[in-house]
């Protein structure tokens, strides 16, 4: 039993954690909900309902809970679709989206789908996201320069950079300039690593548009260059919590477009949120392996209320649950007081958010999209070999040619089409991989045929069943394997790192020929 010193003691520790996270979410809210077509306030709800609805009710203890920049894609989406032109009503239309979208999260946690996402092509989801972040940069370059009404298809926008330089405003492209060297600079220097970079950008940027009248409105020169700037530069939120209450238009539900949102909202939700909770957990100090489908049940929950009152859709988002583990935290306590802080600011200082300018929020947004298109994603995914960057490729043009479930689709319907060349065995990448057998504390996985992804799924079910406390060693015997994927070899590592006393050994890897030198390459029998 913990004594009440260390017991608060704890609680101190998580509060601490929860307020450094509070400073990095808060700007990331607002920038986040701004690029999704919503008010600025819907995100900031988003993350009020995470930390104090939701922390103590999942068990991904460490995660962090809001609206996370990989569904800005698809609000803005619903939000332009659904709005025919009126934003308003794209908005409210898009809120119904998420609660429908909310219940099917239930609904997959009800039928235990939360396992399918462990069996995504790893290829695929970073190709998804670095679609993603090239349309974040796409669609925030504008306001960074302080172009007033740009939009288009993001490939458009790519391509019209030029002109929106030529049209910038210089005195927002001070504001935005100076948060990009802030970004970009800090973690550069070792002694400000530890300093949230979003909270610093905050400091600098709202007493320079302060400087530059964008308050009151004002108009000048610099460098030679005209300028004029007014409020329509800074964020806008309404005068308390309770007006930014929305509620959803359930009007055009249960048209085409409104269910292939909601298939969007629910499917990359769940995997984006349920790989985040994964990813979390290999970062615990404490090794702690979360229920995924109790995390989803909650996520959906979470999702029904945040939707319902006005706010963007949620996740367990990876950055700012880093950020928590980073800081010290121990507990949900963390998440719970992010929450509140977020609330407590927004409900006592409404008036000081509203002197942020949008440059220095859609900056934070360029540099997110930057890592998700990093050329080190390139690089490293080229490392695991030729196939896995065609995937990466193949997903994101597609996505950024079409929209984010087609891109998938076809990154999947890619990979089975590359597995089916190489191995020639449709029916055995169906069927169950292994044949588990208990010796003591040996857990023996004798794999035959070909174990891809497409047949993950039974044998992370059966190594579920079959591991117990006393055993110490699970090996897996690949001789006989037809291939082994990346995406399983990824995952069979992930899942050892879940394993408190059972350590992993792989027989027979180097039997197999590899399509690249990294050790998940794809592997085949030569």
């Amino acid at each position: 039993m913990p004594t009440t010193s260390s017991a608060l003691q704890t609680l101190t520790r998580n509060a601490t954690s929860g307020f450094l996270v509070f400073l990095i979410a808060l700007p990331l809210c607002l920038g986040i909900a701004l690029a999704s077509g919503f008010p600025p306030v819907a995100g900031v709800l988003t993350a009020i309902v995470g930390g104090l609805l939701c922390s103590h009710l999942g068990s991904a203890p460490l995660t962090i809970k809001g609206p996370a920049a990989g569904l800005i894609v698809i609000s803005i989406g619903a939000v332009t679709e659904l709005g025919m032109g009126d934003p308003e009503l794209g908005y409210r239309r898009a809120l119904a989206v998420g609660v429908v979208a909310a219940v099917v999260q239930i609904g997959f946690a009800a039928v235990r789908a939360d396992r399918l996402a462990t069996i995504m092509p790893p290829s695929v989801v970073h190709g998804m996201l670095a679609a993603i972040g090239v349309i974040i940069i796409a669609k925030q370059a504008p306001i960074v320069l302080g172009v007033q009404g740009a939009h288009g298809e993001p490939l458009e926008m790519l391509a019209a950079l030029p002109r929106y330089v030529a049209e910038a405003n210089p005195a927002i492209v001070i504001i935005g300039a100076a948060s990009l060297a802030i970004l970009f600079g800090m973690p550069r220097i070792p002694a400000l690593r530890k300093v949230p970079a979003p909270l610093v950008v905050l400091l600098v940027s709202v007493p320079l548009g302060l400087a530059l009248g964008l308050s009151d409105g004002a108009s000048g020169t610099l460098g030679g260059l005209s300028y004029a700037v007014d409020d329509r530069y800074l964020v806008r939120l309404p005068g308390n919590l309770l007006e930014a209450v929305t509620t959803p238009d359930f009007s055009v539900i249960t048209s085409a477009t409104s269910i292939k949102y909601v298939a969007m909202y629910a499917l990359v939700g769940s995997v984006e949120s349920l790989l985040s909770a994964l990813a979390v957990d290999a970062m615990d100090p404490a090794k702690r392996a979360s229920d995924l489908r109790r995390d989803l049940l909650i996520t959906g929950a979470g999702n029904l209320v945040a939707a319902s009152i006005g706010g963007l859709p949620m996740i367990s988002e990876i950055v700012r649950s880093k950020a928590n583990i980073d800081a010290g935290a121990t507990g949900p306590w963390s998440n719970f007081f992010h929450g509140l802080f977020l609330l407590l600011f927004v409900a006592l200082l409404p008036g000081t958010l509203q002197l942020i300018p949008l440059a220095a929020l859609a900056a934070m947004l360029v540099v997110t999209g930057t890592r998700l298109a990093s050329p080190k994603e390139f690089k490293h995914t080229l490392d695991i070999g030729w196939d896995q960057l065609l995937l990466f490729v193949s997903t994101m043009l597609v996505t950024l040619a079409t929209d984010l479930l087609i891109g998938v689709g076809v990154g999947l319907a890619l990979k089975l089409v590359l597995h089916l060349v190489r191995g020639r065995d449709l029916v055995g990448m169906l069927r169950r991989p292994a044949q588990i057998t208990r010796s003591g504390a040996l857990l023996l996985v004798q794999v035959t045929g070909p174990m891809a992804f497409t047949n993950l799924l039974s044998l992370e079910s059966d190594l579920r069943r079959a591991l117990t406390p006393e055993v110490q060693e699970v090996r897996v015997d690949l001789r006989q394997a037809r291939f082994v994927d990346h995406t399983t070899l990824e995952r069979l590592q992930g899942m050892a790192n879940e394993w408190p006393h059972a350590r992993l050994e792989l027989v027979g890897l180097d039997a197999l020929k590899p399509a690249a030198d990294h050790p998940t390459a794809f592997r085949i029998q030569a």
